[in-house]
């Protein structure tokens, strides 16, 4: 417990009681019990909400220290600055249903507005819901680490 308070830099100690912290080092305590044992998948449900900006930067970081570590992470969120700093896709959901995936470079706030209300983008990059709902994860038997807001 000591090296991963250290690692993941929570201002606790070790006999701390986790509703006694603040909600940003529960967070790192979440962060630390799902990803010490680098998982292949991180699926995140909106990880900074309700944190401030220092704690929202530090999950932040984390994630995209997966991603280039090789782990594939879902990111479920419904706040668009969060969604554009660390997707590479963005597949959006309307009604149920996968309305269009596309490249992050490719998306903005009015492109995705417009998908979020169920419209398909005519003459952009956005793929098939066939595609949209291919993963690009690699194969492991190792399990997947679940990052939720609401985990304690």
């Amino acid at each position: 417990a000591a090296q991963l308070i250290q690692e993941y830099q929570i201002k606790a100690a070790a006999t701390d009681r986790a509703q006694t912290l603040s909600g940003g080092n529960l967070q790192k305590i979440i962060l630390a019990r799902s990803l010490h044992r680098n998982p292949v998948l991180v699926v995140a449900m909106n990880p900074t909400r309700g944190l401030d900006i220092g704690a929202t930067d530090y999950v932040r970081s984390r994630l995209l220290e997966q991603r280039a570590r090789g782990a594939a992470v879902l990111l479920i969120a419904d706040d668009l600055d969060e969604i554009l700093a660390l997707a590479d896709r963005i597949a959006v959901i309307y009604e149920g249903q996968i309305v269009g995936v596309l490249p992050a470079t490719d998306a903005t706030p009015e492109r995705l507005g417009l998908m979020m209300a169920g419209s398909a983008l005519a003459g952009g990059s956005v793929q098939s819901q066939r595609d949209a709902a291919q993963l690009h994860a690699p194969t492991s038997s190792a399990e997947p680490a679940i990052f939720r807001d609401d985990t304690l």
